[in-house]
């Protein structure tokens, strides 16, 4: 397992850390976390098998994309292994205002799109790795480990994400465009969303009440 040396660069890039009161949220609902990290796991894949389709031109981005995709696929695979030992049903779950959140900002037209695009890419799994991290000192031994043995594949995306952008970026726009970037992904992780999921802000408070009312 990674130690917290290895994990400096995604903390130092990353806007802020995860608010205390997600960690609280998803501890107190590990269901919806495992669905929803299933989830993300699978778009994850998705995004890295769409990438290879749009830049068939690009050598280091098919081959990086090619390994990523594949990875994330099995993070998928054991995901879902996890949740039916625990009689966790897999199942359609509304996605947060996350990734559609950072997406807004990209913009339409190359190389800035792909640029945007990557960068994006290695926000979300800068993200990932360190929610990872936060909550290892929480769970049971079978998800800490779990999650644990992940943090060394969602840092190297994360890496891969960078580097490949950084490659793209012929007018050093990066910095500028990474400043833009996040801001966005700090507000969205920082303020208040309707319903927990793996990427949400904290929930709010009212949403909170409302679950444990029905389970009341």
């Amino acid at each position: 397992m990674p130690q917290a040396n290895d994990l400096t660069p995604v903390f130092e890039f990353l806007p802020c850390r995860t608010p205390e009161a997600w960690i609280q949220a998803a501890l107190a609902d590990q269901r919806v976390m495992l669905i929803d990290h299933a989830n993300c796991e699978k778009k994850a894949a998705a995004t890295a098998l769409s990438l290879m389709h749009q830049y068939t031109d690009n050598y280091a981005l098919l081959n990086k994309m090619s390994r990523l995709a594949r990875e994330e696929l099995r993070h998928f695979e054991q995901v879902l292994k996890i949740m039916a030992s625990r009689n966790i049903a897999y199942e359609a779950m509304s996605a947060s205002r996350y990734a559609a959140g950072l997406r807004s900002e990209v913009r339409k037209r190359n190389p800035g799109k792909l640029i945007d695009t990557l960068l994006v890419g290695a926000l979300i799994e800068a993200r990932s790795c360190e929610r990872f991290a936060a909550l290892l000192p929480h769970l049971d031994a079978e998800l800490s480990d779990f999650y644990g043995s992940l943090l060394k594949s969602e840092a190297r995306h994360f890496k891969d994400y960078l580097a490949l952008a950084k490659q793209v970026d012929t007018a050093d726009e990066m910095v500028d465009r990474l400043e833009v970037l996040k801001a966005r992904e700090a507000e969205l992780v920082q303020s208040g969303d309707g319903e927990f999921r793996f990427h949400s802000g904290p929930p709010m408070a009212t949403a909170l009440a409302k679950k444990q009312n029905v389970r009341a």
